[in-house]
């Protein structure tokens, strides 16, 4: 099982989706972007880091979100879901396609990885 985090990362009332690249496994799903946990890092160094490596921002987390485990066949994931607020930075995409940064009712209007599907659920029943 791979550990990874991600960040639903709210940049001025919209939210920050990315679309990994056909290069990636699962090509061109959307995505909250993050990537794994390393050893003695903790979720939240660990989301900070990814976004800052993958998406070039920093980021504040504000709460997590139920985990989402997944099971892909060749790769079970355990996706560890963060609300996080745009800090500063440019986006500059590392590895990514594409980004977009949508409102909360154009979510569901994605190819979504699997694995994301019930965060994106559960962020959408929450009040922010």
């Amino acid at each position: 099982m791979v550990n990874v985090t991600c960040a639903i990362i709210l940049i001025e009332n919209k939210i920050l989706v990315a679309q990994r690249s056909d290069k990636m496994k699962l090509p061109l799903k959307w995505e909250f972007p993050g990537g794994k946990l390393e050893e003695n890092e903790t979720e939240i160094d660990c989301v900070k880091r990814e976004i800052k490596e993958e998406i070039n921002i920093d980021i504040e987390v504000i709460k997590k979100l139920s985990s989402s485990i997944y099971d892909y066949g060749v790769f079970k994931i355990n996706l560890i879901p963060f609300i996080a607020k745009y800090i500063h930075g440019e986006i500059r995409l590392a590895e990514h396609k594409d980004y977009k940064l949508l409102e909360k009712v154009e979510l569901l209007s994605l190819d979504w990885a699997e694995a994301d599907l019930p965060i994106v659920e559960e962020f959408l029943k929450l009040e922010l």
